[in-house]
């Protein structure tokens, strides 16, 4: 059994943070994206992992996320020319896929811990050529949506439907045994110019292939926008933060609740009130942290308010007296305020931004 992670596309919903990196490398409770679903594959017992990359962030992945070795995992990255479709991702990585039967997880993903191992039983053990994974959703149209029979049976896919047959969106975890291959070859580019797995799909149904679907009961949440981002980090920071204080706290800075502060920071006349992660190389001076804050390493916060945001990699944030929520700050981005303030802020700021407040 192999893995296939999607690692590519442009991340415009999540611009500008991904003008200048990859979606899947953008942090969630300080670790990628990308990471978790690593962590999620190998935690089912899959280790030989191939990684689609693009040629605009490809490296950036591959120098970030390595040979797999701290993942207990070996990967193997390929190169995607263009972004033509989920199914044209799986005919590029046919030589490495080989005759293996295959999860394929969209990188951009995040499920609860635990639950792959379960959908990788049924998969193997009902011997199906193709599995899904469904979750009832308030807006199916924005997403593939499976119409079932009566009996639970994959009957239709429709990729963003303007009516939808059903309220269950394709979770972007899928699992294939290697006739999919032979579907991919049969399906031409939709109106969109891309090779859609939900033809391929679609095509194995049509053929009478077992096609089954299993709904995620647990949490289930695609990270392409920025309150998508900050819902899986406080859903991570809630669920699997192990409290540990590495750095320096002086005399004068309360810790309340769940924290984790990473080796070689430095706390002075601080409150921060958890679940918070505070990374590495961070100085935090005269702060009040508040609740579903992720701050990445060698940040450096002076005179501000936060509460449920994320901060990435070697940003500033000085003088801010107004609290700071629902935001999200890029690496090296330097935010200051003038004299005349609002009342209120909220941000998504890509890396290397420098604003300053009116």
């Amino acid at each position: 059994m192999k893995a296939l992670i999607l690692s590519g596309g442009k991340g415009t919903r999540l611009r500008p943070l991904t003008y200048t990196g990859a979606k899947q490398l953008v942090p969630v409770a300080n670790k990628p994206i990308l990471w978790y679903g690593i962590e999620a594959i190998v935690a089912a017992g899959i280790t030989d992992i191939g990684i689609i990359i693009s040629p605009e962030t490809g490296k950036e992945v591959q120098a970030k996320t390595g040979t797999g070795d701290r993942f207990g995992a070996k990967i193997t990255y390929i190169l995607q020319e263009q972004p033509a479709g989920l199914a044209h991702a799986v005919k590029v990585a046919q030589s490495f896929l080989e005759n293996s039967p295959f999860l394929m997880y969209l990188g951009d993903n995040l499920i609860q811990q635990g639950d792959l191992t379960y959908f990788l039983k049924e998969f193997i053990q009902e011997n199906h050529d193709a599995l899904l994974l469904l979750r009832p959703v308030l807006n199916p149209s924005a997403f593939g949506v499976a119409k079932l029979d009566e009996k639970g049976r994959v009957l239709q896919l429709v990729e963003k439907p303007l009516v939808p047959p059903s309220n269950l969106a394709l979770v972007g975890v899928y699992f294939f045994s290697p006739i999919i291959h032979d579907a991919i070859a049969c399906i031409q580019p939709s109106a969109r110019g891309e090779l859609e797995i939900t033809d391929a799909i679609q095509c194995l149904i049509d053929q009478q292939k077992q096609v089954a679907a299993c709904k995620l009961e647990g949490w289930w949440l695609d990270t392409g926008k920025k309150d998508d981002l900050l819902e899986a980090n406080r859903i991570i920071l809630d669920t699997q933060l192990t409290p540990c204080i590495l750095g320096q706290v002086d005399d004068q800075t309360q810790v309340i609740g769940r924290v984790q502060i990473g080796s070689g920071s430095k706390l002075i006349n601080c409150t921060v009130r958890g679940p918070v992660i505070i990374g590495e190389d961070c100085h935090l001076e005269n702060c009040f942290i508040g609740p579903y804050s992720s701050i990445a390493d060698r940040v450096t916060l002076i005179d501000t308010d936060l509460e449920h945001s994320v901060i990435l990699q070697d940003a500033k944030v000085a003088d801010i007296h107004q609290r700071i929520v629902d935001s999200v700050i890029g690496q090296r981005a330097t935010l200051t305020v003038a004299p005349r303030r609002p009342k209120a802020l909220r941000f998504m700021i890509g890396d290397d931004c420098q604003i300053q407040i009116m």
